[in-house]
């Protein structure tokens, strides 16, 4: 008769929580965000090494992606993991699986899940409800959590600082903007403006929790949706596309409500200094000219190539234990 070893001490215990999710910026403490930022750029100074030996990577994108979707598998195996990638019909949520199923299985067989679904962020929640695999939200239709740590790494590696930084957002509030405001304003002396066109502008309760955060941290946020008067001695002039994956204009006339927001030299008169940000892809004469994105402030594909750097930060992070030290 064939002897096995005990296994008991390889059996995961379902009550110790061994990973962390990142599916909205309020997923982070101000602590974790910061060491995130800070870790990205490490990254993108040289810092390496193989934390993620031996783990494998999930990369499930329902949409599109140049950007994200490479970062995040270049990331990981970067870090030592391996990857897998599932498309739009590759999972069997197609024949009515549900998510939660879904995530408890692959919580057995993956370390972590990158998932873009430019959906309902609870599908993220559902596959979250387990302690093996982390989830990682790489896009949902409320927000952008993975883009914003992107925005604040490329701050820092420009700036050398986030904190007493001074951003005018041009264009519609959308899930990047949600992102971007939930995580600035939690740093001391930040000044965010954002001018959106009416009727396109931060959710009511995403503008409420990002001006109480500015109201702890000593920032302040401003909402308007004109283009007179705007603010002078900026330090980044920020824009994304007009027509972001998954979403559909309800008005027919939208292009011309959004014509007043669109980034051109002239910002640059009483700012001279300030750099230019866009998270790409950029719709060349929609939302910037390409004066504008080619430009010696633009620091737009340097921002694209920080998602690596971002990327590699978060895998980290959420696959160390809390207190305690990468499984």
């Amino acid at each position: 008769m064939t002897t096995f070893p005990s296994v008991s001490a390889t059996v995961t215990d379902p009550t110790v929580q061994q990973v962390r999710h990142l599916v909205s910026i309020r997923d982070l403490t101000d602590g974790d965000l910061y060491s995130i930022v800070a870790r990205g750029a490490a990254f993108a100074a040289g810092e390496c090494g193989s934390p993620l030996a031996g783990q494998v990577a999930g990369v499930y994108f329902l949409k599109t992606s140049t950007r994200t979707r490479t970062a995040f598998t270049s990331a990981a195996l970067r870090l030592g993991a391996g990857v897998i990638q599932y498309g739009p019909q590759d999972l069997q949520t197609n024949t009515g699986e549900t998510s939660e199923d879904t995530g408890r299985v692959l919580s057995g067989m993956l370390d972590v899940l990158v998932a873009r679904t430019a959906g309902d962020p609870a599908e993220l929640r559902a596959w979250s409800a387990q302690n093996r695999m982390a989830v990682l939200n790489a896009m949902s239709a409320e927000e952008h959590p993975t883009q914003a740590l992107t925005d604040l790494t490329t701050l820092l590696r420009q700036f050398g600082r986030i904190e007493g930084l001074r951003l005018l957002y041009l264009g519609e509030a959308n899930n990047t903007a949600t992102a971007l405001a939930l995580a600035l304003t939690r740093f001391p002396g930040v000044e965010l403006e954002l001018r959106t066109p009416p009727g396109y502008g931060l959710p009511a309760q995403i503008l409420a929790d990002a001006t109480r955060q500015a109201g702890i941290s000593g920032a302040s946020i401003v909402e308007r949706c004109h283009m007179s008067d705007l603010p002078g001695d900026l330090d980044a002039i920020y824009t994304t596309r007009w027509q972001t994956t998954g979403t559909v204009k309800p008005d027919p006339d939208w292009r011309q409500v959004f014509a007043p927001f669109r980034v051109e030299q002239e910002l640059w008169r009483h700012s001279p200094n300030a750099v230019f940000l866009h998270d790409l892809p950029a719709h060349r004469g929609e939302e910037v000219t390409s004066e504008v994105l080619d430009g010696p402030a633009s620091i737009a594909f340097g921002q694209a190539e920080n998602k690596l750097y971002s990327a590699m930060a978060v895998l980290e992070w959420c696959r160390s234990r809390a207190g305690g030290t990468t499984r």
